[in-house]
């Protein structure tokens, strides 16, 4: 289960950002992109397994936030979501651009006390 050293490497990176916040987080938003192969569930289960090897992490929310997969259409210049694996714009024109929808990232970090 590849999540937990998600969540693992998530929290360490908090630890190495906020040193001396890092007791005083509350929440933590994540972006994961439907191209990422991250299941919110997954990463949710893998938070509280997490929370068994480190009790301190008990206060802390987590929230894992899907974003959809966003491709560009260089013929009409605009942006389009990508339903069904059908990469095409609505103009009918075929685009492997992808703008979003590969990410994971940490998009918010919220402190008790804030």
């Amino acid at each position: 289960m590849h999540e937990i050293s998600i969540v693992r490497n998530v929290f360490d990176t908090l630890q190495e950002t906020y040193p001396e916040k890092f007791g005083r987080i509350s929440k933590v938003q994540m972006e994961a992109g439907l191209l990422s192969n991250i299941q919110p569930i997954l990463i949710q289960n893998a938070f509280e397994a997490l929370i068994m090897e480190e009790p301190g992490l008990a206060d802390i929310e987590l929230e894992v936030v899907q974003l959809p997969i966003i491709a560009h259409c260089e013929t009409c210049e605009k942006g389009f979501e990508v339903v069904r694996h059908k990469f095409v714009c609505a103009c009918g024109t075929p685009s492997r651009k992808i703008v979003q929808g590969e990410e994971l990232q940490i998009s918010k970090v919220e402190f008790f006390g804030n």
